[in-house]
């Protein structure tokens, strides 16, 4: 049973901390990859008047890789008083995690994983909290020569077609399926040495392909945050600065389904999102950089109405799902040019 899991996993944070995420050198197990514990216990918030409450967040490793988390979540500890247990996974594992009833809220970015976990009914109140873009990274010489290409698909074809060595994440998180959706509209089966899945987080992943000489897809947060300790360099850039919106990059903030999982501490989950995209979670966000730029966007605050982002984008039907592609392009690059400053 899920509760009987989520006690065991919890017990595991008293007795033995599972590990702590980073950019290198991770080992922890699947289920449970490089979970944080700024607390111990578990997610019920029952006990005694102004008892500590915990929130058990599953989330990607560019949130915890960049540092934001360590910006966002002390603050929220303090006014909800309340302790956040932060495992750190690839999307498609933050998701399957609490999918099993392990975790209490998800922040992720993957809108059609997303869309699917609302549609099953594990989560609800979706809502978009920031964006920022991926970007096609390799070493300075670019043997593959794409520097400068304005299609990702045709600098995928290229590498594909020169088999310079790309390292894949190959883990299911957002970034892994963002690459295999350019693999697929270019019309590539990636398969060879040339091409190889490590199964590892973004910032080991960065890490291998520096070691390597090899190119590899990265959210651009977690790049420019590990820039300083690779030599790799952008080669094409994503739509924050005029690149392709196929490489557009937004995160969601989902609270678990109290009716899947009675059990989940849904009024701190809820507590949590709204923290994420009120007015403070949102400066926070906006005012978080490294190496002098800006990592993340926020664009939850918007005086018109944004109802797309509570349900799949396909909810309305046949229609909508032949349309949503290109509206969610057009949003995107609605936000670009509202929240991203011309000399970004």
């Amino acid at each position: 049973m899920a509760i009987e899991r989520r006690r065991f996993l919890q017990a595991a944070g008293v007795g033995a901390v599972l590990g702590l995420s980073g950019c290198t050198g991770n080992t922890s197990p699947p289920e449970a990859n490089n979970e944080t514990t700024e607390g111990s216990g578990g997610s019920q918030s029952q006990g005694e008047s102004g008892a500590t409450r915990e929130l058990t967040l599953a989330t990607t490793t560019s949130t915890y890789d960049t540092g934001l988390l360590d910006a966002l979540n002390p603050v929220f500890e303090e006014q909800y008083n309340a302790r956040v247990k932060t495992i750190s996974q690839g999307t498609g594992a933050a998701i399957e995690t609490a999918r099993n009833g392990d975790a209490d809220v998800i922040l992720v970015h993957a809108r059609g994983a997303e869309d699917e976990f609302l549609r099953d009914g594990y989560g609800v109140n979706r809502r978009d909290v920031m964006f920022n873009d991926f970007v096609i990274v390799g070493p300075a010489d670019d043997p593959a020569g794409i520097s400068g290409m304005e299609s990702a698909t045709d600098a995928f074809a290229t590498i594909a077609e020169a088999e310079a060595t790309f390292v894949s994440r190959g883990d299911d998180s957002g970034t892994n399926k963002k690459e295999l959706l350019i693999w697929e509209a270019a019309g590539v089966s990636p398969s060879g040495s040339w091409y190889r899945e490590i199964g590892q987080g973004m910032g080991d992943t960065l890490v291998q392909a520096d070691q390597s000489g090899a190119y590899t897809l990265s959210d651009r947060g977690t790049f420019l945050a590990t820039q300083d300790n690779i030599d790799l360099e952008i080669q094409v850039q994503g739509p924050l600065k005029d690149g392709p919106t196929i490489l557009k990059n937004p995160y969601g903030v989902i609270p678990v389904n109290p009716a899947k999982y009675p059990e989940v501490n849904y009024s701190l989950a809820m507590a949590y999102a709204g923290f994420l995209t009120g007015p403070e979670g949102q400066g926070i966000i906006s005012d978080y950089t490294a190496n002098g730029s800006q990592l993340f966007f926020p664009n939850a605050l918007s005086e018109e109405p944004q109802f797309g982002q509570y349900v799949p984008e396909d909810y309305g039907g046949e229609n909508a799902s032949e349309s949503s592609a290109s509206v969610s392009d057009a949003q995107f690059e609605s936000w670009v040019a509202q929240h991203v400053p011309e000399d970004f």
